[in-house]
């Protein structure tokens, strides 16, 4: 496969990965889908670090559209440096999706890990905290919380989808950071047949 085939087909699939991501962490912020609890009270900490937003989505746009502009018909054309100044732009632009992929999962993670902020006997704290993880394996456990309803499912789903997104795009950017480089180097075989 072509360095800018394979640019394009990356870059393809990182621009819905990144708007999934932007999706889940919207609908972290409305458990249940109301807006009830919509506050910094209400949620928990996770929530408000907008890692599928700013990480997973944002931060992954950048590599995504700058992918996908690599796999394009080149800046000069076939006789000057094909797509070698985009393949550039695209090592960067990957590395810097690396960090925000990194940084989905890592909050993710850790979302996942502590658990939903919930109301438990009056009182809104974070029930599983100290269970290390080990409430996603025991449902029983949920039912503590009393308020969001289903709160302990909904972030369990949304955080579990951004983890998968998240570990996606760490893949997809070095596939591209490497596809990238050998694109600066080899050029895209596909200009030799452009027209001059």
């Amino acid at each position: 496969m072509c360095t800018g085939k394979c640019a394009r087909f990356v870059g393809l699939l990182l621009i819905p990965l990144s708007l999934v991501c932007i999706v889940a962490n919207a609908l972290l912020l409305v458990p249940s889908g109301k807006t009830t609890w919509t506050d910094k009270d209400h949620l928990s900490k996770q929530v408000f670090f907008m890692a599928g937003f700013i990480g997973g989505g944002l931060m992954i746009l950048c590599p995504g559209i700058a992918a996908v502009r690599a796999g394009g018909k080149g800046c000069c054309g076939a006789g000057c440096c094909g797509n070698r100044c985009r393949m550039l732009r695209s090592i960067f632009c990957s590395a810097f999706g690396v960090l925000g992929a990194i940084y989905c999962l890592a909050v993710s993670g850790s979302g996942l890990r502590i658990g939903p902020k919930c109301l438990v006997d009056r009182t809104w704290l974070y029930p599983f905290e100290e269970t290390s993880g080990s409430y996603l394996l025991n449902r029983t456990q949920w039912s503590l919380c009393e308020e969001p309803p289903n709160v302990v499912y909904w972030n369990v789903t949304l955080f579990s989808l951004l983890v998968a997104a998240s570990c996606l795009e760490l893949l997809l950017c070095g596939v591209q950071m490497v596809n990238a480089i050998l694109g600066v180097f080899c050029g895209d075989c596909r200009k030799e047949s452009a027209p001059h």
